[in-house]
């Protein structure tokens, strides 16, 4: 099986111990399972069999060029947010027909950078917008592919940080203002419209949100067909979870029948925006212990990564598994909070955790390849991490461990 596996003792990926990547490569290290992103992203696509799809993988969730150009050689599309995923698309030899934009805050340059390229499809996020794109299209006497995202209104039941479906939330357009949107699209030289489009969460462990939210997109499918109107293709974005604690991710046949069935026959391709489902459980963080200490009975276990390199134990209080690389026969005699150097109390990787823990042991953070390092910063000028992918049985660099000259090279004041 692809991924991470302990099968004498030593925490692996991909068959090479997660110790000898640690000596190589150093730590703060996040580590990659390219056999795992191959076989979910495979999983994910087959399970729609013949019915007509593509998947558009969520760039934000891991957007290290070799991640991408593996997805790539997959045959992938791409779901981007900005301009510099957009190039990292391209550079990583990604297909810009196959891309779509989302995201409410599209500026002059990134559509033109977008249409000059030639994506697939904008994801039009409010009349603004459309406005916007409408009007670079025709000074570039060009047509601007979109679809609109609606905001359905549906409630993703997940963390209200990362809920994108409800009225309350930034992103889409109402579902009373869409009608209005296409009949504009229908009849300007401009645009063309190509699809609709919605995404309502991210984690989610139960797909009736999912299958509400396509309720009401066919429902505006069919109010528009019977103007006329037709659309080639329906997005239901992303936001399938992962196990990170004792969740029960959404069973992926069950999830897939369930919208082909709703499609019925309806001449629609399906697109999908997943992220995190395939490249979560893809990746860990290895950090190396380096004090214990103990506040009036609490104990602490300090190691060399911190939130400024996993920011989302801090940002939603997640839980991801801590394990020892090396296992120890010992029990664990207490409790222990995993937590960095930086100077915030908000700074921890996990609490109360049993582990028998001690100073020099390797650890790893796991379910940590989705929003691991593209959420990583530079507080308290810590450098950022290295990025490892193993692929084929072997551990190779994919972005080397950040230097403080590195830091620096950007300020231009100051430097002597």
């Amino acid at each position: 099986m692809p991924g991470f596996e302990r099968p004498q003792g030593t925490l692996s990926v991909d068959g090479v111990p997660l110790d000898h990547v640690a000596a190589r490569f150093g730590t703060p290290t996040y580590v990659y399972s390219g056999a795992l992103i191959r076989a979910r992203y495979s999983a994910f696509s087959n399970a729609f069999g013949s019915h007509r799809h593509q998947v558009c993988y969520a760039v934000k969730a891991n957007s290290n060029l070799s991640v991408l150009r593996l997805l790539a050689e997959l045959g992938a599309g791409f779901d981007i947010v900005s301009g510099g995923e957009l190039a990292r698309v391209v550079r990583a030899g990604g297909d810009p027909a196959r891309v779509v934009f989302s995201g409410v805050g599209k500026t002059t340059q990134e559509i033109e950078q977008a249409l000059e390229a030639g994506i697939g499809c904008f994801n039009v996020e409010s009349e603004m917008e459309l406005d916007r794109i409408e009007a670079i299209a025709r000074t570039h006497g060009v047509q601007a592919p979109v679809s609109v995202r609606v905001n359905p209104d549906v409630d993703a039941k997940t963390h209200p940080y990362i809920s994108t479906g409800l009225k309350e939330n930034k992103f889409g357009v109402p579902t009373g203002a869409v009608m209005g949107l296409y009949r504009r699209i229908e009849n300007s030289d401009a645009l063309r419209s190509l699809g609709i489009d919605c995404h309502i969460g991210s984690q989610l462990t139960d797909i009736t949100p999912f299958l509400e939210a396509l309720d009401r997109l066919l429902e505006l499918v069919d109010a528009l067909a019977a103007e006329g109107i037709s659309v080639d293709h329906l997005d239901l974005g992303g936001g399938l979870g992962v196990r990170y604690a004792d969740e029960t991710p959404p069973d992926l046949e069950a999830y897939a029948r369930g919208i082909t069935e709703r499609i019925g026959q309806r001449p629609l391709t399906l697109f999908f925006e997943p992220g995190r489902w395939i490249v979560g459980d893809a990746g860990a963080l290895l950090v190396r212990a380096e004090y214990l200490k103990e506040n009036e009975g609490r104990g602490f276990l300090v190691v060399d990564g911190a939130m400024n390199d996993l920011l989302r134990p801090a940002l939603y209080s997640a839980w991801h598994e801590i394990e020892l690389v090396e296992a120890r026969d010992e029990a664990a005699t207490r409790a222990l909070d995993i937590v960095g150097p930086v100077c915030e109390s908000a700074d921890f990787l996990g609490k109360e955790r049993l582990l028998p823990a001690r100073p020099g042991d390797l650890l790893a953070v796991r379910s940590a390849g989705a929003y691991g390092f593209g959420m990583s910063s530079n507080y308290n000028s810590r450098n950022r991490a290295a990025e490892v992918l193993v692929d084929n049985g072997e551990a190779r660099m994919v972005r080397r461990r950040e230097t403080i000259d590195d830091q620096l090279a950007a300020e231009l004041e100051g430097i002597a």
